[in-house]
């Protein structure tokens, strides 16, 4: 049983290495990690969406479905806010789309940001959903996206800030299994904290270590910014050391 388990184990470290060594394209501003020509992709979806609606239903055309949908506090001015993910309705694979609507005092909406980079593909290309379950809130002024996957991707945990009339990323947290150990990484980018916390499964008793960073702070916007790639900067950055 153990060896089984241990195979496993193994095959999803492989699984999840060979994804986190993808090329990545980072440019020296923080806030324009972004995955490749998506920069263009959220101007082109800002322009295209309405500014403002009676319902979250006017914001969504009739090529997409809404696949998430949840609402809150968002700036914090006592009137509940929504966000949404979209999603093609011919065509599941591809990029979806983040929105975040603020509401009015006369109870319409306004569009605040959009994303086509925040969320990671929904699927790999066999075709295996890499996230499930997927979840979204709005909590205390924060968006939350959380991932959740017990194979080779991991879960993932994404908090926005408002702040300023702008959604910063402010906190990250990755928890994988791999062969022989777990690994967790929390980074607030804002603060410029890293730390990596690993446990050796190998060992009967689990020791843990854990190793802590003081990087350059950031500030990751949630229209510009690819989780993904920051985790993966975060990783090398850990591992530089």
């Amino acid at each position: 049983m153990k060896k089984i388990i241990c195979i496993l184990i193994l095959s999803s470290l492989i699984c999840y290495s060979c994804d986190k060594d993808k090329v990545v394209s980072q440019s020296s501003s923080s806030s324009t990690v972004v995955k490749k020509d998506s920069a263009q992709d959220n101007t082109q979806t800002q322009q295209k969406l309405l500014k403002t609606g009676k319902q979250t239903s006017d914001f969504v055309s009739d090529e997409y479905d809404i696949q998430y949908e949840t609402e809150g506090d968002l700036n914090q001015d006592g009137l509940a806010d929504k966000a949404l993910i979209l999603r093609k309705k011919d065509d599941t694979l591809a990029q979806r789309t983040m929105l975040v609507l603020l509401k009015n005092s006369d109870k319409t909406y306004r569009l605040f940001k959009a994303s086509t980079t925040v969320l990671p593909d929904e699927y790999n290309e066999a075709g295996y959903k890499m996230h499930d379950p997927e979840d979204i809130s709005i909590e205390k002024g924060t968006l939350n996206i959380n991932l959740y996957d017990i194979g080779p991707y991991g879960n993932q945990f994404n908090k926005f800030r408002y702040n300023n009339d702008q959604l910063i990323l402010s906190y990250i947290e990755t928890y994988n299994m791999g062969a022989g150990s777990h690994s967790a990484l929390y980074y607030e980018p804002m603060k410029g904290k890293i730390a990596l916390e690993t446990v050796n499964t190998m060992e009967e008793e689990m020791p843990s270590a854990t190793k802590n960073l003081q990087v350059k702070k950031e500030r990751f916007l949630f229209e510009k910014v690819s989780p993904e790639d920051v985790v993966r900067n975060a990783y090398n950055a850990v591992g530089d050391e």
